[in-house]
């Protein structure tokens, strides 16, 4: 989807990748301002920061049975169309997740499953070696026992408890300078994603991210700290939403020219029951005055 009907350039058609069949002029506010959400369960905002023509952060999110899944994907910015390679990751990935365990796989099975499957899903991508997009990626799923991540790149997951200290549950795949060792693309090695699990004793948030949200708020603790100044009056009756929503908003507040993506999953609370027999998946919308 975007957020015109017709190229800006030429008014050719525009193609669900943002660009133009035409003339292949890339739409200037394509996916500006993105926000997913089952309600009670889980929610993700997605903006362009305040400097980025495109979007290239993406993220994809289900619930099938007692789980729910999520992945969060960063276009590569020096990879051609480094913003499609993040919606086939984070949509290829999630599709995966769900599939796997709904049919009983071990969760950290199924994570490193689809970690492989995003991967493949971007490197059919490439059109040659040097024409290749990529992206970095994130998945998590939250279910009666637990929650579960695993991450290639600099995207991460927190985990933030209602009460005590939080935690990250990813490593950075990053060299000197910061310098990514390790994501998803044609130019890349397969990953073998580490999974890592954790059992709160208390109910919490799933938070998975991009850098555009980490730089700003780089600890659990910082981010912990961001919520708890959230007022609490609700804006669109889903706490989850309003969250990430307020987690977005203070990247941007602190100046953050990058794309953000915050995606929030409940873990420890009655939720509302998934639809019977199959995945549940979230509802997209755009809000007014995203194309900045």
């Amino acid at each position: 989807m975007t957020d015109t009907t017709h190229c800006v350039r030429c008014g050719g058609t525009v193609a669900p990748d943002g660009w133009c069949w035409d003339c292949g002029a890339r739409q200037p506010a394509f996916r500006a301002h993105v926000e997913i959400t089952v309600a009670g369960v889980a929610a993700g905002v997605s903006d362009r920061g305040s400097r980025r023509g495109v979007n290239a952060d993406a993220m994809a999110l289900a619930t099938t049975g007692a789980w729910t899944v999520a992945a969060v994907a960063d276009g590569v910015s020096m990879a051609p169309r480094a913003e499609r390679a993040a919606r086939v990751a984070a949509e290829a990935g999630v599709t995966a997740l769900a599939a796997l365990l709904r049919a009983g796989a071990l969760p950290e099975t199924a994570l490193a499953d689809a970690a492989r499957r995003a991967y493949h899903a971007v490197t059919a991508l490439a059109q040659s070696p040097d024409s290749a997009p990529a992206c970095t990626f994130v998945a998590g799923a939250a279910g009666p026992e637990g929650i579960w991540s695993t991450g290639v790149g600099d995207s991460r997951a927190y985990w933030l408890p209602d009460e005590g200290p939080g935690m990250a549950l990813t490593e950075d795949d990053t060299g000197e300078h910061e310098a990514l060792s390790a994501w998803l693309g044609a130019g890349a090695d397969e990953p073998s994603p580490y999974v890592r699990s954790h059992r709160p004793r208390g109910p919490g948030r799933l938070l998975l991210c991009t850098d555009g949200l980490w730089r700003c708020l780089p600890g659990a603790g910082d981010l912990r700290a961001a919520l708890a100044r959230r007022p609490r009056a609700s804006e669109s009756g889903d706490e989850l939403l309003d969250d990430a929503r307020f987690l977005v908003r203070r990247a941007l507040d602190a100046g953050a020219h990058d794309d953000i993506t915050a995606l929030l999953l409940q873990h420890g609370r009655a939720a509302e029951p998934p639809l019977p027999g199959g995945v549940r998946t979230a509802m997209a919308r755009r809000t007014p005055g995203e194309a900045r």
